[in-house]
């Protein structure tokens, strides 16, 4: 079997969450709202930078939905290793509060239903963008399974037509949903971060793809994630839903004080 180990775990401060299962807890649960109300929802969208940045994002968006026992993970290739459309349909993703199977059934059939996803451990294998969320799913539900996806490309057809053969293969069911990983503009001042981050948040909330592509364009938005964020929204709005909603945002500064360079960061249901 394979055995995809952590590579985001460490030290704190020096990793992006915790090694230590008990206090990997203790940081998790101060990100995470306990009083508040869920919802079914179709798609989310979540931050994946270091826990004390964008934690209290993904965490609050996370304590409102009901999480479901099969999620489909898309996130950007930050490595440049592996293909640009990679899916996992084997496998087992270690973390510090053990591990999480990936569903080979599913995955397997959203494979077979796509004319692009390829077969391939090695674009994931040093990338953290899906990894990062997974603490949080363990500490809010016990038991779930995953299909792991990364994209390494710009193109909006090709995202677009993935999103619906995801629909076509998941339709009807209910205990399955999507989580794009995603992190906003990079290393701008917290103002120009916040203005272009807003006209990229409005087209998710619009669902409209072709305008986020075009406004990341135009703008030159430093958003990482656009590319699986584009692919759930297509998958989305095949599957019914009709609207987004934004529960968080913030930059970095807002942790650290520094607001000359940020890394922004949403949290966004879709359903």
């Amino acid at each position: 079997m394979i055995i995809r180990k952590p590579i985001a775990a460490g030290l704190a401060g020096r990793a992006f969450y915790n090694s230590s299962p008990e206090e990997l807890k203790n940081q998790i649960k101060g990100l995470i709202d306990e009083r508040a109300s869920k919802s079914e929802v179709i798609a989310c969208i979540l931050p994946h930078a270091g826990y004390e940045y964008s934690g209290k994002v993904a965490g609050s968006t996370l304590s409102h939905v009901v999480i479901k026992n099969k999620i489909i993970l898309l996130g950007p290739n930050h490595t440049g290793e592996g293909d640009e459309f990679s899916i996992m349909t084997e496998g087992v993703w270690q973390t510090p509060l053990g591990g999480v199977k990936i569903d080979s059934n599913l995955a397997k059939k959203i494979m077979e239903n796509s004319k692009y996803l390829k077969d391939d451990f090695l674009a994931h294998e040093h990338e953290h963008s899906l990894e990062v969320e997974l603490p949080l799913l363990q500490y809010l539900k016990k038991d779930f399974e995953i299909v792991p996806i990364a994209f390494m490309t710009n193109n909006i057809s090709a995202l677009k037509e993935i999103g619906r053969e995801i629909a076509k293969t998941i339709a009807g069911e209910k205990e399955c949903f999507l989580i794009a990983s995603s992190d906003m503009t990079h290393y701008e001042s917290h103002d120009s971060a916040q203005k272009k981050d807003k006209m990229a948040i409005e087209a998710i909330l619009e669902l409209d793809e072709a305008k986020l592509m075009e406004i990341v364009s135009k703008y030159d938005i430093t958003m990482c994630g656009y590319a699986p964020v584009i692919a759930v929204i297509s998958a989305a709005k095949e599957l019914g839903a009709k609207i987004g909603k934004l529960v968080k945002y913030q930059t970095s500064g807002e942790s650290t004080g520094d607001y000359s360079s940020v890394v922004g960061y949403a949290g966004i249901t879709i359903s």
